[in-house]
This record gives C-alpha cells, structure tokens and sequence, in this order.
C-alpha cells in the first residue's frame, strides 16, 4: 500500500507582518470613521486591539460558532442603524465591520491576502464620498503601504520594512504610466460604474415618488431640466409660482408615499377666487405620471389624457416617456378642500403603531397643555425657529427612529427633514396633515421669453389641515406667499430674497428654495 504524502501546512503570517498589516487597517479605515455608526467605530477598535493582543500572546483564534454569531450579529446591527443593508452608507458599515471580524481568522498568508484585497476596495470606496485633491493624495500614500504589506506577506517577511516600502513605490511608479493611458483611451461610460442604487445615501435635487429623508446624507443640486413655462400674460409673482407635484399622504415609519386614490373622488372639492393664469408647460421626460401645474390648475381645463387627483395632483393617464407640451389655467387664489371628507381625515391622521416615541410625546404635552390647532402649528414653528436647527445638504444619518433622531439629537437637514418631521408632529397632535412637493420660482429666459425650473428648485412644504376655512400666512422671519392658502403652511421662496440668518435657525443655501413653513394665523369667516 502506498502512504499517503502529508500535505504541507500554509505557513503562518509573521507577528511584524501582522502588526503592519493593522497599522495599515487603520489609516485607511480612518477617513470612514465620521461616517460610521458609533457601535462601528468601537467593533474596529476592539477587532485590532484583540489581534494585537492575540498575536503577541499566541492566543488561540475563536471557534467558527462564535465567528458565525458575530457576523450574524453584524448584519442585525447594520439593519438596525439604517432600516436596511444595501445602498452606499449601510454597505460602506457592513464592509467595514466584516473586515473587522476578518481579523478573527488570520491563519495564513492566504488570509493575510484576502484583507489585503479587502483594503484595496474599502480605498475605493472613499472616492464615492469625496473626490477632493487631498483625499486622492492621502488615499494614494494608503495604497503605497497596502502595496507595501502585499510584497512583504509574498516574501514572507524576508525583507526589511524599508525595502517593502521602496518595492511598493517602484511598483506604483511602474502603474502610472499604465493608468494614465487608460484615464484617456478608456471609453467613457455615463453614469457611474458601480451603479449604486437611488437610497444609498446621496441623492441629487427634485423630486421623486416617495420620500425617506433619513436615507440621504448628501443631496446634490441639479440643474437638469423639470419643465419649461410660456405664460400668456404677465406671469404672477414669484411668491405665488408654485408648482405642484406629488402628495404624499401615507408614512410606514421610514417613508412617505402618495396615499391610495379613491376612484369614486377623482377630483378635490375646492373653490377658485381671484383672476386666471394661462401658459403652457413643456415637460421633460421623468419616466413618472406626475404633471405639474401651477397651485392650482382649473380642473375645467385640464390636458387630454390627464386628471386632476382628490389631492389636487395633475396625472398622465400614462408615464412620461417623452417631451410633453400641454396648456393649463390655474388660480393662485383658492380654497382647498373647506370640508375633509371622513375617509380623507383618517388618511392624513393615519400613523405607524409604534416608532418615534420621543416626537410622538412632545405632540402630546401640546394637547395636554390645552392647545388648539393653530396654537399647536404656532408650538411647533416655534421650536423650528428659535431652537438649534440647521439647513444643510448634508445631514447625518438618522437611525430607524428618524423623526426623533431629528428632532431631539441632529436637527440638520433640508425640505424633507422638515416637512416630514412637522407631518408627523401635526398627525400625532390629532390634526390631520401631509406632504405636498412641488417646485418653486423659476429662472426667465429673456431670449425665448419662458421660464426654465430646474430640479434644484424643488421646495417640500408639508401641508396640515387647519378649521375654520380662512387661513392666511404669515411669518415675521422669512418672506411669505401674500395670499390665502387654506389648510396650508407654506414658506418663503428663499431664492429671491437672502435674508439673514435668525438666532437659532439654519440659513437656506442661495439658489434653492428653502422649507421654513410660515406660521398660519387664522380667523373665522
């Protein structure tokens, strides 16, 4: 019989190996860590400290069970911190932390190389948050001593440190040349080549079909084209050029979308005072059936293969898939909805079992404290205006709890932030209340004597329902639409005036609208 040959054992890494390969962990690491969920940051810093430990004490490495539980354990708290594992934020976390644990199972060189294949992608992904001149320099230092523990885990140790780092230099300067050809002969691909998906923490200016203003930690503005507007006459004031876009009247606890249409109450019950406004709208292709009009269109005088909604939102009968030209009359002047039907009450008051305890209790000391409803809007504007709250287009991430982590920790954020944290208050203080997006302003062009909006200039006030029917805004902070607006807060267009900035609120950045809902006063009539 013949015997069988041993197989030969991997060889283990080296302790200095080991050591630098930690070093290494944790510089490129280091630029993730403000974007990081605490309980993250501290997993790192206990995965590097136990290896440390482990390798120069000989420790044995943990059972698979217990490798198994923490992963899982992992994935719990990713789910936990973000409501969900994929996009940009929770990915860039999970990564991290799995790297982590990685630590928990380096038994060879082999393992040694896969983390080392780990470090080159976690340095990749830096460049999703920041494309700036010094972090292309500090991530090219970072791939110059990955590079440098790749050659000394392949030498096993062999060469001195400063030998792996004069190696890992020759290397980078030999890649150069070759990166530099194929910076220009590559074929330039539109779009980004990892395609991210639309929650993953970065999202661009306008407006879409739903709204989860806890997903985004960065909104770009845009410039790209909504639509373009040719008015008969004299155009109205930019105050009164909103135009309005979805509704969202239904929360789950993490976002908002448009409530469910009731087929038998096509159109809202409202009331136009005041003189007509005639134009016409040449829409861009949105792939959505949402048609924007003027606040609000005449629904005698609607489009052909379009309707008018019971939230007062214009649809296409079908997607808009092409360049779409149609004409409208709307009144800036109207009463909307004098009387909530039973169904519509329940809707706009309609909020998750559980989840924002904090948000949910402050709106009930209002009402414990015997506030009415105006006096309750006038509470809430109130903490918006003299409290700590900031505008910005880079907000924290906020946890599962996102109305409250608002609220009562971050208060930084932009419309969305705003809007929905003010829905939420109004619906748990009993006042029936929902998001209205849309679009604000517009730039002229004198040349073809239209004006153009643009995605930048979308403004999301939310929108409560207030008795009696006569409601009038007005604010003494921020410029505010002078006319009736009826069951409606509404803000000042931040774009046409720069007003300073009031003790205790964020200023709204120049060029898009901001969301400072005005305060109503309201009377009876």
């Amino acid at each position: 019989m013949k015997r069988r040959t041993p197989v030969a054992q991997a060889p283990a890494p080296t302790a200095i190996g080991v050591f630098h390969l930690l070093g290494v962990l944790c510089i490129v690491l280091l630029p993730h860590l403000q974007r990081l969920p605490l309980w993250v940051s501290l997993t790192l810093a206990a995965a590097v400290l136990w290896r440390a430990t482990a390798t120069r004490r000989g420790w044995k490495l943990p059972p698979a069970l217990l490798r198994g539980g923490l992963t899982v354990a992992a994935f719990a708290g990713i789910y936990a911190s973000y409501g969900h594992i994929n996009g940009l934020h929770p990915g860039v976390a999970l990564l991290a932390v799995m790297t982590a644990l990685k630590l928990t199972e380096l038994r060879t060189r082999r393992d040694i190389r896969v983390l080392i294949c780990l470090l080159y992608f976690i340095l990749a992904t830096h460049f999703l948050f920041s494309q700036d001149v010094w972090m292309a320099a500090y991530l090219l230092a970072c791939a110059w001593l990955i590079t440098a523990v790749l050659v000394e885990s392949s030498h096993g140790g062999a060469l001195a440190p400063r030998s792996s780092l004069r190696l890992s230099g020759v290397l980078i300067l030999q890649a150069l040349p070759l990166m530099a050809v194929l910076f220009v002969l590559f074929p330039r691909i539109p779009g980004p080549l990892w395609g991210l998906p639309a929650d993953s923490g970065a999202a661009r200016a306008g407006l879409a079909d739903s709204m989860a203003p806890g997903d985004i930690q960065h909104l770009v503005l845009s410039n790209a084209v909504a639509f373009r507007v040719r008015f008969d006459g004299p155009p109205p004031a930019r105050p009164l050029r909103y135009w309005r876009g979805p509704v969202f009247s239904f929360f789950d606890g993490h976002r908002w979308r448009p409530g469910t249409i009731d087929q038998n109450e096509r159109q809202p019950v409202l009331r136009l005072n005041g003189e007509a406004v005639n134009y016409q709208i040449t829409l861009e292709p949105s792939r959505s059936r949402w048609l924007f009009a003027l606040d609000l269109p005449d629904p005698a005088a609607l489009p052909v293969h379009a309707q008018l909604d019971n939230d007062a939102v214009l649809r296409a009968d079908q997607d808009n898939r092409q360049r779409r030209l149609y004409a409208l009359r709307s009144y800036p002047h109207y009463q909307l909805q004098p009387q909530l039907a039973a169904q519509q009450r329940r809707a706009n008051l309609s909020l998750p079992r559980y989840g924002n305890p904090e948000a949910r209790a402050l709106a009930q000391r209002w009402r414990a404290q015997g506030l009415d409803d105006q006096a309750v809007v006038a509470a809430a504007m109130h903490r918006y205006r003299n409290e700590d709250f900031h505008y910005t287009l880079r907000p924290p991430a906020l946890g599962r709890n996102s109305i409250d982590d608002f609220l009562f920790k971050t208060r930084a954020g932009f419309c969305e932030h705003y809007a929905s944290s003010f829905t939420f208050l109004m619906r748990a203080a009993g006042i029936p209340a929902r998001v209205v997006t849309g679009y604000q302003g517009g730039s002229r062009n004198a040349v073809g004597d239209y004006y153009v909006i643009a995605a930048g200039y979308a403004r999301i006030p939310p929108q409560p329902s207030i008795r009696p029917a006569s409601t009038r805004a007005s604010t003494p902070r921020w410029p505010a639409p002078p006319v009736c607006r009826p069951f409606s807060i509404r803000s000042g267009n931040a774009a046409s005036a720069t007003p300073s900035r009031p003790a205790g609120t964020g200023s709204t950045p120049s060029g898009i609208a901001g969301s400072w809902p005005t305060a109503p006063i309201c009377s009876s009539a």
